[in-house]
């Protein structure tokens, strides 16, 4: 407790706030990359995942999880994008993880990511609220 205390977060609080940046949006990078390059693909999985119009979701998820999340990496307008990653990872949730209509092995693995993408929502709640720091385009 003590040691919280002691730590000057004032001075590393802009390294910390990219740091952040770039752990809550490194795994969107990661998962949209391949569905950039099979975009046919991640057409498809979004019509067997049950996703609305298919094509245009697949559009949707590319575009959050390329370029917008490298625009959250860059701090460049990282309030607005952190609220429209939020509605994102909460419709990614309800559309792909919807585990109370799942029985079987689906049900544990859906339901922690489920409930992994609320704990990213939050994450991006506090992005909106703190902002991205001194460490960004958008305090240049």
């Amino acid at each position: 407790m003590n040691a919280i205390r002691y730590f000057d977060f004032g001075s590393s609080r802009s390294l910390l706030l990219l740091i952040a940046r770039i752990a809550l949006v490194v795994l969107f990078i990661i998962f949209g990359y391949p569905k950039l390059l099979g975009f046919q693909g991640t057409v498809q999985y979004m019509a067997s995942s049950g996703a609305p119009v298919p094509m245009l979701s697949a559009i949707i998820a590319i575009i959050m999880e390329v370029p917008a999340a490298i625009l959250i990496v860059l701090g460049f307008f990282t309030r607005p994008l952190a609220v429209i990653f939020i509605f994102y990872t909460l419709g990614t949730a309800v559309i792909g993880h919807h585990y109370w209509d799942m029985s079987g092995d689906a049900v544990v693995p859906n339901m922690i990511n489920f409930y992994k993408n609320i704990s990213i929502a939050g994450g991006f709640l506090l992005l909106a609220i703190a902002g991205p720091g001194s460490l960004s385009l958008d305090r240049r």
